[in-house]
């Protein structure tokens, strides 16, 4: 007897892990709020740029915090020349290979926005995505902290016209010169001590989110997780974590008074008091430009955890509180931040250039506009629904159509198979159809048209409890179909009226 062929393995139909579909409102609603911040990057002077999501990995270099991940936490693969590839991890180095190979040909400064998803082989989490969208800024060219500053002032604005108010945010400064003066005193910034001084700096760089308590113990033995898994620590001696700790507690009333405290604090180290006079610059033009405290502060605790940053750091923090996955009320956090990284172009020209710039998380900029309930509905609009009721009319469907798109309106024939009408009706309902437009054999023989307010009717439908009610309802009219554009109008302009 033979043998029966085995099956076919079907694939499952999933995602890999750390990964997410975005469906049409939420792009949709994306797309509107990263409109409005290009506004803002364009009025400021600065340019488009695209870039590949593919560089090679000597290009990509190893910058990120996750450096225990495979390939130091990006996603890369060998080419069919054998030479090594990588999705690109941020914005920032695409950048720096860019202002390199084409130094020749960019004005200097080079001033560019890039917006666009990124990848990172990073551990996923509740929120934490290995692809996420991310919105640039930078400055390429010029050694002067006032241009970190303006690109501080133009965060603050883009937040704005994103849709955050003035007082539900702040960007916090400071600079990596000043640490880099504390890690001097603290006797990690001699050869040898790399590791232990990336793994101090991406401690202090989760003061927010893991306190006192947990950066302590980073800066120690190390910290367990909730989940179990442990992080390895910088094994400092407790005097060196109290001089650590000391500084990103060193905030004061203003920022006259914190540079003052970091000046004590940095001693005769010469990188530490050149950066706190850069921080003193900074403060003066965001003040004479209107954007003092509390919309900008100086904080050392802001200390950003990639390890190219060279001078200021700066981080935008939403100020409200949300309710978390636990039920507990928490601020939101961090939806952005940058900094100046003079040496980054380096690696590619031998010559050091100077660049500074700002990148916003997109995803928790719309989280954050959903939690303060300036999100656009979750119930998108869709398009008007032309049902079709005779197959053999889809020409004279199509022709309402084009009418409606000519005149700026949405508008969509079924194209489904069958004629039922109930089963089309369902299907203008799954597309958030704000009306639908109904032409069978009598209203084609009348010259009319079935015209389906479905906004208005979903609403009625809860209220009407007989079909002589139903059929009286004012959701649907009949209209003669030279009255088609201006009923569908009428009806959107009613539905756009709060």
């Amino acid at each position: 007897m033979a043998k029966k062929a085995d099956k076919p393995k079907r694939p499952k139909a999933e995602l890999p892990r750390g990964f997410h579909d975005t469906f049409g409102a939420d792009v949709l609603e994306r797309e509107r709020m990263l409109s409005r911040i290009a506004e803002v990057y364009h009025l400021h002077g600065f340019d488009p740029l695209e870039t590949p999501a593919i560089e090679t990995v000597e290009s990509l270099g190893k910058f990120l915090p996750d450096v225990d991940r495979p390939m130091g936490g990006v996603f890369g693969f060998q080419d069919d020349d054998e030479s090594w590839v990588a999705l690109r991890y941020d914005m920032t180095a695409p950048l720096a290979r860019v202002a390199a190979q084409y130094r020749q040909d960019l004005p200097s400064p080079y001033r560019r926005y890039a917006m666009g998803p990124v990848w990172r082989n990073e551990k996923p989490g509740p929120g934490r995505f290995r692809q996420f969208f991310q919105c640039d800024a930078d400055t390429v060219g010029t050694s002067t902290v006032v241009a970190d500053a303006e690109i501080c002032a133009m965060l603050a604005d883009a937040l704005q016209a994103a849709g955050i108010a003035s007082e539900d945010f702040v960007i916090r400064i400071n600079n990596r010169k000043v640490l880099n003066g504390i890690l001097e005193e603290a006797g990690l910034q001699s050869d040898g001590e790399e590791a232990r001084r990336g793994i101090a700096l991406r401690a202090i760089d989760k003061l927010d989110r893991l306190g006192e308590g947990g950066v302590r113990a980073l800066l120690g033995e190390g910290r367990r997780d909730e989940s179990g898994d442990f992080t390895t620590g910088a094994e400092l001696a407790g005097e060196q974590i109290d001089l650590l700790m000391g500084f990103v507690s060193a905030g004061r009333a203003d920022g006259a008074a914190t540079c003052a405290r970091l000046r004590e604090l940095v001693g005769a180290s010469e990188q530490g008091i050149e950066g706190v006079q850069e921080l003193e610059t900074i403060a003066e033009f965001l003040d004479s430009q209107g954007y003092r405290a509390p919309l900008t502060v100086i904080d050392p605790s802001v200390v950003r955890g990639l390890a190219y940053y060279t001078g200021p750091v700066y981080e935008a923090e939403l100020t409200f509180e949300i309710t978390d996955e636990k039920g507990e009320r928490r601020q939101f956090g961090s939806v952005a931040g940058g900094g100046r990284y003079d040496d980054l172009v380096m690696r590619f020209t031998g010559q050091r250039t100077p660049a500074t710039g700002v990148s916003i998380g997109v995803d928790r900029l719309l989280a954050a506009l959903r939690a303060r309930g300036k999100s656009s509905e979750s119930r998108a609009q869709g398009p008007v629904v032309i049902l079709a009721l005779e197959r053999d009319r889809m020409a004279g469907y199509q022709t309402i159509a084009t009418e409606l798109r000519n005149a700026g309106i949405r508008a969509e024939v079924y194209m489904g198979g069958g004629t039922n009408l109930g089963k089309q009706l369902k299907y203008a309902d799954k597309r958030h159809a704000p009306a639908a437009i109904i032409i069978g054999s009598q209203e084609r023989e009348n010259g009319t048209a079935q015209i389906k307010d479905l906004v208005l009717g979903t609403r009625l439908a809860s209220e009407i409890e007989s079909n002589e009610e139903w059929k009286a309802q004012p959701a649907q009219q009949e209209v003669g179909q030279s009255q088609i554009l201006a009923t569908i109008r009428a009806i959107l302009e009613r539905q756009s009226t709060p």
